[in-house]
């Protein structure tokens, strides 16, 4: 009895804390450390909440069983600038009226700031609607303050949204500072009363959005698609004018403003999106920040200018432009003029208001020098015939031709240009052009003879290379002359060899040079054709083939950062891979194997996920190596088997079985890479005594307890990761590596999962990872160990 007793008190000082039957907080009670307020329906909670890994604190709503470390499930935060360090010693109370927050010192940070005498008590509750409400007397008085009529950066169904006649107040959506920071943005939402439309501004001062103004109650926003989910109403009279809508039942929705400047419709938070707007992410104003170029149809859709390079590559990598680019290599009054050069960018009109300048009266040659000479200058620009220098010069580059844009020639570094005479657009800057000419023509013919010696000496006929659809056919010897004889190896995959090769317009590519293809040419070139329709953004673009007998090669993208495997698992503590981005590497490789698995014409199975086939571009963007291959070799289980050997830890049993294997073979692999990711080590190991350890066995019993996950991490991240995200990956890998098949979730789930959208539940533990507990004879996935050579009776026999 006592021992019970002492788990239901356990459990009790454990559980949020929701004051009185009415979810109310009265003038006697007050909201600190994990206690919360739970609106009847248990649809929103209010209390504290740290957003991301930051390690600062505020009072905000939020959807009830979401994460508060995604920014999107929060939908309301009082003390936006003013965050707190100590939850525990900090308080949300009643005073004279008025709801507060004292910090950790005791002192006022935020209120609802009352002019009130007030004689009734007052007491707060929050609705089912997300609404935190403060009354004075009885429930049923009216309120006198509401987080509706104070909205942050989301607009729930319910509550109004446009500008109040008699107040002479117009509300506004601000976006958070970042994911991590609900501080106050730079992008903003707000209704523009006398042109009756909703507009989107930056800085709280340039435009670059409107919803076009009011035609009937279903045209607040005239894009919107509704989808009979969500009805819309208009309401303008002598007092108010404002707009409000209201969701199907049971939806969880909501509009509110991103980080990245869009106005967004969701269905629940974190889902597809129903709507959104602009259309393409490069209409928002500045998408890329200073010195960045935008392109809505590449991903990464921000590039920097030449010469620059982003402020951070950390925020960057996660797909957050704020801070723009910066020159790789920062100018001074000791730089010297053979070491600086100009390229041309094309600046937004509306932004040079913000610029300093100075005007001269000189031509395009003295306006150039005069810009060298002075070490203050940034840029230069000659238009109209007009001389200007400009310092402090922060661009925001455009290349929407629609935008008005001024020319500017911004100065650099000479060593950061790759041809210090080129610009963005690969245009030549004319006033170096004669000094190219003058140059070039001493030595034009001895080059170009050289050249022809050289291409007839090696037999180079670049004109043999041809196109079939959208993919390059090679000639075999240009292939081998742009590797060097296949000579700078970068890697061996289950398939063959791949190479490091630099074509004659010195593009980098990867060559594979593929072993066991038994098929002809003809059925060969079919296959190959198929296989490059296939385009992805998680998937390694095929760039051409050659097909010349039992010679039989593949022409890839060149991944500069490799493979997972290799920046995965080294013993360095310099680059390694911190876990935000691992994370998008789970969801990026996840979204790959999607669109194989469900949004190609057949079916793909990829049959080889493994470190080794995830290759990771400049952005560390996660690009799904060799899919489609397996088509080649057949499904005969002998020659995967062979292709595969030395990795058997990423096979599925019904590989074992015999049976035909489905694209839940390729989840399987996926769940077993989870484990890796979270670990940094191969998940099947020889500790220095030789005894097997085997890492998905060792980590279930933390994982089902609820233990301290962060244990399980890859020491080298000293516990610097989300808690929920490891623990969700842990979850999602369980369930991938399930014995039965039909156990597994598909790939789609399996992303929505790991993006916040689906929640996870506890996975049983698979029946063959006991026996691998209990130590039992045999090891169900190795019969020798990878990379080893021993066999499991080996390793049993010692250990």
């Amino acid at each position: 009895m006592i021992i019970i007793i002492t788990q239901l008190l356990v459990i009790f000082l454990i559980l949020p804390v929701s004051y009185g039957a009415e979810y109310t907080l009265t003038v006697n009670q007050s909201l600190s450390g994990d206690q919360t307020i739970i609106s009847e329906g248990e649809r929103f909670e209010l209390g504290f909440f740290k957003p991301g890994q930051s390690s600062k604190y505020y009072i905000g709503i939020w959807y009830k069983k979401e994460s508060t470390s995604t920014y999107r499930y929060v939908v309301w935060v009082a003390n936006r600038e003013t965050p707190i360090s100590n939850r525990y010693k900090s308080n949300l109370k009643i005073i004279g009226g008025n709801l507060v927050l004292l910090n950790e010192s005791k002192t006022q940070i935020w209120s609802t700031n009352l002019n009130t005498n007030a004689t009734s008590p007052a007491s707060l509750v929050l609705l089912d609607e997300g609404n935190l409400v403060l009354r004075y007397g009885s429930s049923l008085s009216p309120p006198v303050w509401q987080s509706f009529d104070h909205p942050t950066d989301t607009f729930l169904p319910g509550s109004k949204f446009g500008y109040n006649r008699r107040t002479n107040t117009t509300q506004v959506l601000t976006s958070w500072r970042s994911w991590e920071d609900p501080g106050m943005g730079l992008y903003s939402l707000e209704f523009d009363h006398t042109e009756k439309q909703y507009v989107l501004k930056w800085n709280n001062s340039v435009q670059y959005w409107t919803s076009g103004p009011w035609n009937d109650e279903h045209k607040a926003f005239p894009q919107m698609t509704l989808d009979g989910m969500y009805y819309l109403s208009r309401i303008d009279n002598e007092n108010e004018s404002y707009f409000t809508f209201s969701s199907y039942p049971g939806i969880k929705s909501s509009l509110w403003i991103d980080v990245s400047g869009m106005i967004k419709l969701e269905t629940s938070p974190g889902s597809e999106l129903s709507w959104s707007q602009p259309r393409e992410q490069c209409q928002v104003y500045p998408r890329c920040d200073v010195f960045g170029v935008c392109n809505s149809e590449s991903w990464p859709s921000c590039k920097c200018l030449t010469a620059f390079t982003p402020t951070s590559k950390r925020n960057w990598i996660l797909n957050d432009y704020s801070g723009g680019c910066m020159r790789k290599t920062e100018l001074n009054c000791s730089v010297k003029e053979k070491k600086v050069e100009f390229i041309l960018s094309y600046a937004l009109v509306e932004h040079l208001s913000f610029l300093e300048n100075e005007t001269l009266a000189m031509d395009e040659s003295a306006c150039r020098r005069s810009c060298l000479d002075d070490c203050t200058c940034d840029a230069f620009s000659f238009i109209f015939k007009t001389c200007q220098l400009w310092r402090n010069t922060l661009v925001f580059v455009a290349d929407d031709p629609n935008r008005k844009t001024f020319l500017f020639n911004i100065k650099v570094a000479s060593k950061d240009l790759v041809s210090p005479m080129t610009n963005i657009r690969g245009k030549k800057n004319k006033s170096n052009l004669g000094v190219v000419v003058g140059s070039v023509v001493g030595v034009i013919f001895v080059l170009g003879l050289i050249l022809f010696i050289f291409r007839m000496k090696e037999k180079i006929f670049v004109g043999k290379t041809t196109m079939m659809g959208s993919l390059m056919v090679f000639v075999y010897r240009d292939l081998q002359i742009a590797t060097k004889n296949f000579s700078d190896r970068l890697g061996n995959g289950g398939f063959g060899s791949v190479f490091k090769g630099v074509l004659h317009d010195s593009s980098i590519v990867a060559v594979k040079r593929l072993e066991s293809i038994s098929q002809g040419d003809k059925e060969f070139r079919s296959e190959i054709s198929t296989i490059g329709n296939i385009q992805h953004v998680n998937l390694v673009h095929l760039c051409g083939f050659c097909a010349e007998g039992d010679r039989k090669l593949l022409v890839y993208e060149y991944m500069p950062n490799g493979s997972l495997h290799s920046n995965l698992f080294h013993q360095k503590q310099d680059n390694v891979l911190n876990w935000n981005v691992r994370y998008q590497i789970a969801i990026g490789t996840a979204k790959g194997l999607v669109y194989l698995h469900e949004k190609c014409r057949d079916c793909i199975i990829h049959c080889d996920i493994k470190p080794e086939n995830i290759l990771l571009d400049a952005n560390f963007c996660p690009k799904i190596a060799d899919f489609g291959l397996a088509k080649l070799v057949g499904r005969d289980f002998s020659k995967v088997l062979t292709t595969m050997r030395g990795t058997r830890g990423y096979l599925a049993p019904e590989w074992l079985s015999g049976v035909p294997v489905t694209a839940k073979v390729d989840v399987f692999s996926y769940g077993m890479m989870l484990f890796e990711l979270v670990h940094g080590k191969r998940n099947a190991e020889l500790s220095e005594d030789m005894c097997f350890t085997f890492f998905p066995s060792l980590a279930a019993n933390i994982v089902i307890s609820g233990g301290d996950i962060l244990s399980l991490l890859d020491t080298r991240l000293n516990r610097e990761a989300n808690v929920e995200e490891v623990t969700r990956i842990c979850k999602v890998a369980y369930w991938c590596i399930q014995d039965d098949e039909d156990s597994r979730p598909s790939m789609s789930q399996v992303e929505q999962i790991l993006e916040g959208v689906s929640d996870v539940k506890m996975p049983p533990i698979p029946q063959s990872f006991q026996f691998l507990a209990d130590d039992s004879e045999d090891f169900l996935f190795f019969d020798e160990l990878p990379s080893t050579g021993l066999t499991s009776a080996d390793i049993k026999s010692h250990c």
